[in-house]
């Protein structure tokens, strides 16, 4: 099944629960929002990778925004985008942690035969599709230097 079908058939289901699916259908509702505008600017139909790219972009926007509410003293806002990412992960791929990303980079790195730091960037260009949607790229990005650094 299609991401696309799934958030659709989701959606209904959210329907369906009234008020106990008022905020998952809020959300569902607005990364479809999302999805669809993308597929009016690029004029065709996405595929699931690209659902993947605006799921994720979406989970990181709601993620910095709970950073900045909790930083402005605003528990409330930052509590609501923190359940809006919790809704929204669950159509990500299982998220890879910090030691599978260390492994990936440090096969990246003998790869491309990277020693110093100034290579991040070709270090970086060869990483990101292997871990794309699977991993947080500002972690992806730290754990990159601390291996170029060593």
């Amino acid at each position: 099944m299609s991401l696309q079908t799934r958030l659709m058939e989701d959606m209904k289901r959210a329907m369906k629960d009234k008020e106990a699916g008022k905020f998952r259908l809020s959300v569902i509702r607005m990364v479809r929002a999302s999805i669809k505008n993308v597929e009016i600017d690029k004029r065709r139909e996405l595929s699931d990778d690209d659902v993947l790219e605006i799921l994720a972009r979406e989970v990181k926007m709601r993620r910095d925004a709970g950073e900045e509410f909790a930083k402005a003293g605003r528990d409330d806002l930052a509590q609501s985008a923190q359940a809006e990412v919790a809704v929204l992960v669950e159509y990500l791929p299982k998220q890879l942690g910090a030691d599978e990303v260390r492994q990936l980079v440090r096969e990246v790195i003998a790869q491309v035969g990277a020693v110093t730091d100034k290579e991040l960037g070709k270090v970086m260009s060869a990483l990101m599709p292997k871990v794309k949607g699977k991993a947080d790229g500002r972690m992806v990005n730290t754990i990159v230097r601390e291996e170029l650094t060593k």
